[in-house]
């Protein structure tokens, strides 16, 4: 837990101060590996999509499944937006308890219903079952849905540090896996049996899935598209959300810690004062996809946190008719702490339009450091 405060609180600022020396400091790289991504074969490719057809039905049935207390805002929105707007499957948005789920570092969510009304209606259990990183990676209620789901035929899929449920669930032993960069040794280190697969975005081993970072849940909702219903409605959505590739080619030491990376997360936390809310003008019909990555982006600069307000303090339902209960009620907010409407921009175009806003009001570093958090090459 002290680990994840540092990503998603400022109060793991303390934490990281604790464990960190000037000599540590001074021996990290100054800069992170630049080097292209190794291409991914094309056997490789097709063995991953065989893998990833749907185990049950024609027409799949996804469950997302959220803990109420905290789970990650895009690794639960994104894969639920994107798989919405391909019309490919039923997608259900569930949390382990009655009331809405948290999502940080923003967001609050009415789920469509609990695990155990998807239970009730669902007795064979769901297709796939996507797991986001969530505040704990032990909870009882999580690990023994994810256990009954697995042995109902379900494919298991860990968004970043998900992986980490799926491993305390025991459905990652003795199987290839991967996961955020900055969990890579915990999850080996706690779970010796998993097999670490470097340079890949995702992985998929005998019924469950894995992905690295924040930003690969976008591939990785695509790549479910294209198994289930083919490349060429894979190639429309991601027209839609600006992506123009999305396979498994990544550059794992690309992403490590560096010293402009510590230094910068240290200089924004020690100037609190300056801590800005920045509001996003939550408004009927809003593309959720659009609106996980900028408020993710901007919630993790150790500058500024995004909030939502909007006129009503009722729920309103996204483009994928999710629904987002508004943090504030207001009918404006302050010009200087608004954040650009979400319109017509696709998603991977909005979220490089945060990063460069990010940068023009906080400098280079500050964008940089977000990106390195999301893993995302900028």
């Amino acid at each position: 837990m002290k680990k994840r405060l540092v990503w998603w609180s400022s109060l793991g600022v303390a934490a990281l101060l604790a464990t960190i020396s000037a000599t540590w400091i001074l021996s990290l790289p100054p800069a992170p590996n630049v080097g292209a991504a190794r291409p991914i074969a094309k056997e490789e490719a097709d063995a991953m999509l065989a893998a990833l057809k749907p185990p049950k039905r024609q027409r799949p049935l996804v469950a997302i499944l959220g803990l109420n207390d905290a789970t990650e805002t895009t690794d639960y929105l994104m894969p639920y937006g994107i798989l919405r707007r391909a019309d490919v499957a039923d997608v259900v948005a569930l949390a382990t308890g009655p009331g809405p789920v948290t999502l940080y570092p923003a967001f609050k969510i009415v789920p469509d219903m609990t695990v155990a009304a998807f239970d009730a209606k669902y007795p064979d259990g769901a297709d796939y079952v996507i797991v986001p990183a969530m505040s704990r990676d032990d909870d009882p209620a999580v690990l023994r849905w994810l256990k009954t789901q697995a042995d109902r035929g379900a494919m298991i899929v860990g968004v970043c540090a998900g992986a980490k449920i799926v491993g305390e669930a025991g459905l990652l032993d003795g199987k290839q896996a991967t996961t955020h960069w900055y969990y890579v040794d915990e999850l080996r280190r706690d779970h010796p049996a998993i097999r670490y697969v470097e340079d890949r975005r995702m992985v998929v081993d005998r019924g469950v899935a894995t992905t690295t970072g924040i930003s690969a849940s976008m591939p990785m909702a695509l790549t479910l598209i294209e198994a289930i219903a083919g490349r060429s409605r894979a190639e429309a959505v991601a027209r839609d959300l600006g992506l123009p590739t999305w396979d498994a080619s990544h550059r794992s030491d690309a992403f490590s810690f560096t010293q402009p990376f510590v230094l910068t997360i240290i200089g924004n936390a020690l100037t609190f004062w300056k801590r800005e809310q920045l509001g996003i003008d939550l408004r009927p019909g809003a593309d959720e996809v659009s609106l996980a990555l900028v408020a993710d982006a901007w919630s993790r600069t150790y500058r500024s946190r995004a909030v939502t307000f909007a006129r009503t303090e009722d729920a309103l339902e996204t483009r994928g008719r999710i629904r987002i209960i508004p943090d504030k009620v207001a009918l404006s907010w302050s010009a200087e702490h608004l954040l650009p409407a979400i319109g017509t921009q696709r998603p991977a175009q909005a979220l490089d339009q945060a990063l460069q806003d990010i940068a023009a009001r906080y400098g280079n570093p500050t964008a940089d450091l977000v990106a390195m958090q999301l893993e995302y090459r900028r």
